[in-house]
Order: structure tokens, then C-alpha cells, then sequence
């Protein structure tokens, strides 16, 4: 019964979303971020296109899909996910007829990390909308911007 009123939900929305690309876009957004928190690697990587970028807060993190899921995988394997909770996201559609890309920046709560900021293109596809790259960046205040790059330029280079 319960998978039945599932089915009649997710056919009660599928216009609504077809009709509106951001929303589409935000719900994709949002599956990536709930498949990190529960470490379901398959649902994750479903959410992005095959040519995806994955770029991370560390100047070397740049990511091929292939690479990310190389890298995430043991994490996931493991039971262990992230959880950003994400708030304040503005989606935006690209202009022009397609109505296929969307992009989007977002807040996100860690606790690790506190305040995050996530940033990425979602484009329509023939499997339907998938993250074609994420970014995930630390929000630095600039009035202790300077010292962050201090700090950062007294690291010996690798």
C-alpha cells in the first residue's frame, strides 16, 4: 500500500517538475547531498552525468567522476557518508530555448566544517537531470582573508 501511494506521489510530481527545470535540478541537488549522508555510493554517483567534475576545497581536489568514485568509495563502502544540509540555494536557468542547464550556489551546514558553500551545474539529459559539476568551497569573511593566506603561504609547498 505504501509503495503504491510512493508511485501515485512520484507521477503526481513528475509534470511539475518537467515544467519547472530549477525545481527538477534543486530535487537532483538535493538526492546527491541525502545519498552522501546515508554513504549509498550507487544512489551518489547516479546523480551526476559520466563527465562530471567533483571539485573540493583543497586546491588538488579536482575530480573526474571516475577519480571522485575512486576516492569516495571505500568511505562509502564502509558505512561512512557526509552530511551538508543544505539552505539559502539559488537556482538559475540557463537562457535560451533548451531549458537543460541549470546552475545553482547553496549554503550548506556541516559539522565539521560549519558553514559551507556548494556551487555546480545540473544539465537535463537523456537519463533526465544530473550534476554535471559540483563545487564545494569554505566561505572565507574578508576581513580574516588575509590571515587564511598567510597561514596557507607559511605551508611549505609540496
Amino acid at each position: 500500500m505504501i509503495s503504491a501511494l510512493a508511485a501515485l506521489a512520484l507521477l503526481a510530481a513528475a509534470p511539475q517538475q518537467a515544467d519547472d527545470p530549477t525545481r527538477a535540478a534543486g530535487l537532483v541537488v538535493d538526492q546527491m547531498h541525502q545519498a552522501a549522508a546515508r554513504a549509498d555510493g550507487p544512489a551518489y554517483f547516479e546523480t551526476f552525468t559520466p563527465d562530471a567534475r567533483f571539485i573540493g576545497t583543497d586546491a588538488t581536489e579536482r575530480w573526474t567522476l571516475a577519480q571522485f568514485r575512486a576516492y569516495a568509495t571505500p568511505y562509502f563502502s564502509q558505512g561512512k557518508g557526509w552530511t551538508y544540509r543544505p539552505h539559502d540555494r539559488v537556482t538559475t536557468l540557463a537562457p535560451g530555448d533548451c531549458r537543460c542547464i541549470v546552475w545553482f550556489d547553496e549554503l550548506l551546514d556541516n559539522d565539521a566544517y560549519g558553514l559551507v558553500r556548494g556551487s555546480g551545474v545540473v544539465r537535463l539529459t537523456e537519463a533526465g537531470w544530473k550534476i554535471e559539476q559540483y563545487v564545494l568551497s569554505l566561505p572565507v569573511p574578508n576581513d580574516k582573508a588575509k590571515a587564511i593566506v598567510a597561514l596557507i603561504a607559511a605551508e611549505p609547498a609540496d
